[in-house]
Formats: structure tokens, C-alpha cells, sequence
């Protein structure tokens, strides 16, 4: 059971709320998210998939870069939390990974394998309309949320939802805007310029994506822009060695 100060719970969702800013930045927001939900529930990782134009999930965001290897083989291999999740738009929640080969025999071994003992899903639903999923790993079997925990947890996916499809898309009914797929086609953009801060300044990519990030935020710059110009532009990456 998971014990929430009300404070911080409050405060993630006024986050979450505000998306309608002139510099609104999809994907730093849905770092934001997995990020909050991690601390929240003090689990490992947690991570995000939307699904695309066809229907099929995409990882775009993660807590750290632990989980990215997990959600990438739950969608090459059409099996897991998340997609259960996604299909039935219901929460899967609780799995003790260890007695879960029978239900997930290529993904529960891997998470296992991984550092993973319990696995949670969330969808990402506005009404009927399941977008993506939030997922929760976990280091400790057992039942990990009670009743209230799930509907805390639920309720913070719905309203990420909300603040994903911002208020026009909300109004006109849109399930996946241009700007949610902008954010899955940036998703390699991102992945790119991590590999060369953290190959050109011997870090983690983990820590690779943490300097990228707050020299966007420092320089009041999108995140995406700031990863393209890395990619792109020899000179923007010898910024980075030198600071």
C-alpha cells in the first residue's frame, strides 16, 4: 500500500494541468509524468507507451533508462501489462513477475531479468478512447496498491491524458493529434543525441539525457530542438564538451 502526502499529490496534478503555455513541450512533459509517478509510488521505473497512427504502442518516456529495454521488448513482442492494458482500457495491477511466465513467458523472464519483481499498468484514457498506457515496475513482489491507490493512480493517468490531447483536441474528439505524433517520430531524435553526449563525454545515457534536458530548460529551448541541433550540428555537440 502506498502512503501519498496529499501535498505532493496536489502538486503533481496542478503539473500535469498545466499544458495550455505557449511553451508547452510534449515530450519533456511526459518525462515530467513518469518521473512524478516514480516518485510518488518510490518505484524503480516507470514508463510510457502512446500508440501510434496504427493503433500499435510506442515507448516515448521514461522515469530512467532501465525500463527502456522492458517496454521496447513488451512492443516487439505483443505481450505484457502495457498492452493488456491498452486493449481492455483497465488497469492490470499486482502481477508478481515470478508466477507470471505462464501469462507473459518472453516478458516476464526479461523483466525479471531486468531487476523487476512486480509489474503495474495504467491506461491512458479519455472516456472510451485508450491512448497509451503508464506503466509501473516495481523491486518488491506482493501487492503493492490497495483499492484507493489504483483510483489515485488512474486518476493521475486520466488527467496526463487530458493534458496530453490539451483542450481543442479534448473538444473535437481527436484520439491522437499531430502533436502526440510529432512526439513518437522525435522519440529517435532524442535517442540519437543521448548516444552522442554520452558517447562524446563518456556519461551514462541516463546522465547524457539529464544535461540535455536542463540545457534546453536553461536556454529556454524545446527539447526535441535541442536534441535535432545536437544530431545535426557538430558545433552544438562541442557546446556540450564544454560545459
Amino acid at each position: 500500500m502506498m502512503t501519498v502526502s496529499v501535498q505532493k499529490l496536489a502538486t503533481i496534478f496542478v503539473e500535469i494541468a498545466d499544458t495550455l503555455v505557449d511553451e508547452f513541450d510534449v515530450l519533456d512533459y511526459m518525462h515530467m509524468i513518469t518521473e512524478r509517478v516514480a516518485d510518488l509510488t518510490e518505484a524503480p521505473a516507470v514508463g510510457m507507451l502512446l500508440a501510434d497512427q496504427h493503433g500499435r504502442l510506442e515507448f516515448v518516456a521514461g522515469s530512467n533508462e532501465s525500463v527502456t529495454l522492458v517496454e521496447l521488448f513488451v512492443v516487439q513482442n505483443e505481450e505484457g501489462p502495457c498492452l493488456e492494458s491498452f486493449r481492455t482500457g483497465e488497469p492490470v495491477v499486482n502481477v508478481d513477475l515470478d508466477h507470471a511466465g505462464g501469462r507473459w513467458p518472453r516478458f516476464a523472464p526479461l523483466a525479471v531479468a531486468s531487476g523487476f519483481q512486480s509489474v503495474h499498468a495504467f491506461p491512458l484514457r479519455l472516456r472510451q478512447q485508450v491512448i497509451g498506457t503508464l506503466n509501473v515496475f516495481g523491486d518488491v513482489a506482493g501487492e503493492r496498491f490497495g483499492r484507493d491507490d489504483v483510483m489515485i493512480m488512474q486518476a493521475l493517468a486520466d488527467a496526463a491524458t487530458i493534458g496530453l490531447l490539451q483542450e481543442r483536441a479534448v473538444s473535437h474528439g481527436e484520439v491522437l493529434t499531430e502533436q502526440l505524433q510529432g512526439a513518437l517520430n522525435s522519440r529517435i531524435i532524442i535517442e540519437q543525441a543521448k548516444g552522442a553526449v554520452a558517447q562524446a563525454r563518456g556519461i551514462s545515457v541516463d546522465d547524457a539525457f539529464t544535461v540535455i534536458r536542463a540545457y534546453a530548460r536553461n536556454h529556454n529551448r524545446r527539447l526535441t530542438e535541442v536534441a535535432h541541433a545536437i544530431v545535426i550540428d557538430p558545433q552544438t555537440l562541442r557546446q556540450f564538451l564544454s560545459t
